[in-house]
């Protein structure tokens, strides 16, 4: 393991309190590409087991692209279960951000086939809902079945913006995986928006793109650059 990674597990230290506490079953959540211009939104949902140790399991973003893809298969092994949310690019511009993460967070832990008794979010804003969310800011990095949560959403949506990058020669979508970056705005300047870029959001503005007029969402986003 590298250097940089030790001594900064996440742990089960919340999951067990609640489970002492009679909370059988414990989900954790956490969202990817909430901030992208193009693609989909991504919510992953994660059950710990109570009788396996994690191993290797780390926030996300402290992990190199790599490192996520080879720990996917075994994380997905370890957890009692686990399921994905995806909502489209053109539902978060028929919705908005706040409504696409609640439609996400529903889909993924219905998709569990389990009845959490809590839910473990990372962040501090509840889009969970149902009175049974508890919210941790950087709890990917503290609690081990958020952090389960978004390396199985993370790689699941990187490897959809792989797949959509070969319909789209010029955004890099493989690199940049649809977020902001100054070769993303170039191409969006030299080509125009694809038909997986959310079109309500605020970069739209100032295209140089005759006819091309944003019409905003219920939920703006907000400027990313």
């Amino acid at each position: 393991m590298r250097a940089a990674l030790r001594g900064k597990a996440p742990t089960l230290t919340v999951e067990r309190e609640l489970w002492a506490a009679g909370d059988g079953v414990v989900v954790g959540v956490d969202e990817v590409g909430r901030g992208a211009w193009a693609g989909p939104l991504v919510i992953g949902a994660a059950v710990a087991p109570k009788d396996r140790r994690p191993y290797g399991i780390r926030d996300s973003k402290m992990l190199t692209e790599a490192e996520r893809e080879g720990s996917f298969d075994r994380i997905a092994e370890w957890c009692d279960a686990w399921a994905i949310g995806v909502v489209t690019h053109d539902e978060c511009d028929a919705l908005g951000m706040s409504a696409a993460l609640r439609l996400a967070a529903q889909r993924a832990i219905a998709s569990l086939d389990l009845v959490p008794d809590r839910v473990l979010l990372d962040g501090s804003v509840d889009f969970v809902g149902g009175g049974i969310t508890r919210t941790i800011v950087k709890g990917d990095a503290v609690c081990v079945s958020i952090a389960a949560a978004s390396i199985l959403a993370k790689v699941s949506r990187d490897r959809m913006m792989r797949a959509e990058a070969e319909n789209f020669p010029g955004f890099e979508f493989h690199a940049n995986k649809g977020y902001p970056c100054p070769k993303h705005r170039m191409a969006l300047e030299a080509n125009g928006p694809t038909s997986i870029h959310r079109r309500s959001w605020s970069f739209m503005d100032g295209l140089p793109w005759s006819g091309l007029i944003r019409t905003p969402s219920f939920g703006e986003a907000p400027t990313l650059f």
